[in-house]
């Protein structure tokens, strides 16, 4: 019968793992760790109660196209009337949250405050909710920043939550697959038809990246899904240069209360 021996640490190893443990009880004492949203005392890098508590996390019944959640369950295949109606160029969008109060301040905390710190929770959670997509995707494809905003911001945002959800489900990410080839306005305070407007033609696939685009099931990652042209215009472009499928998957997303759902 083989056996299987069993390696102890090395010194190195174990001294390692201490200082790395040293440091950190240093660093929570010095600096405790602080609730993202309400900036509460926490026991540790999560969420305080009451902001967890008010997290409205998106889970079935819901649109199967646009992930938006049903008050009721419809039965199976049922369609949200936005979907039937403006049915968008990808496949489906999945949501780990309600965009609301407190994911609205966790989003402007990790995009604007350069709290990448977030990414892991974040992305841990968009893997869950998009558990169903990742089963069968082949890359992920995070929204692209013009050169400008990418040079003031520091870093991507979605690329961010791409590498964390890559590291939950060990999907690759496809990092040079879509480019953004026009400088837009931020799509805050837009209506739905300026922001379809200010996104048009704004992504392509560079000719030398769509050998690996053809062919592939990819996901579109992004922070938060609003009226859904960005997602959308990114879904075009991809699937032009040849993409087999293209789904959506944010950290959250509006769900507007004065519009029924089915």
């Amino acid at each position: 019968m083989d056996t299987i021996a069993t390696v102890q640490p090395s010194r190195l190893a174990r001294f390692t793992h201490g200082l790395r443990a040293s440091l950190r009880l240093g660093l929570d004492s010095a600096l405790p760790p602080l609730c993202p949203a309400c900036r509460d005392l926490v026991t540790d890098n999560g969420l305080c109660p009451a902001c967890w508590g008010k997290l409205a996390f998106i889970s079935a019944p819901y649109c199967p196209r646009l992930g938006i959640p049903f008050a009721y369950d419809p039965g199976p295949g049922i369609l949200s009337m936005q979907a039937i109606a403006d049915p968008p160029a990808y496949s489906r969008a999945r949501a780990a949250v309600r965009y609301d109060d407190v994911a609205r301040k966790l989003v402007h905390a990790f995009k604007y405050g350069d709290r990448l710190d977030l990414s892991p929770l974040l992305g841990r959670w968009m893997a869950r909710a998009g558990r169903e997509l990742l089963e069968s995707a082949d890359a992920l494809v995070p929204v692209p920043l013009h050169w400008r905003r990418l040079w003031a911001r520091r870093f991507n945002q979605s690329a961010a939550l791409a590498e964390a959800i890559s590291r939950e489900s060990g999907i690759a990410v496809a990092h040079a697959a879509l480019r953004r080839v026009k400088a837009t306005p931020q799509q805050v305070g837009l209506s739905r038809t300026e922001r379809a407007s200010n996104v048009q033609g704004a992504f392509r696939v560079a000719p030398a990246d769509k050998a690996a685009v053809a062919g592939r099931r990819l996901i579109v990652v992004d922070d938060v899904l609003t009226s859904g042209a960005t997602s959308d215009a990114c879904a075009r472009a991809l699937l032009r240069a040849g993409a087999a499928q293209v789904d959506v998957l944010v950290f959250a997303r509006v769900v507007d209360a004065t519009r029924t759902p089915i």
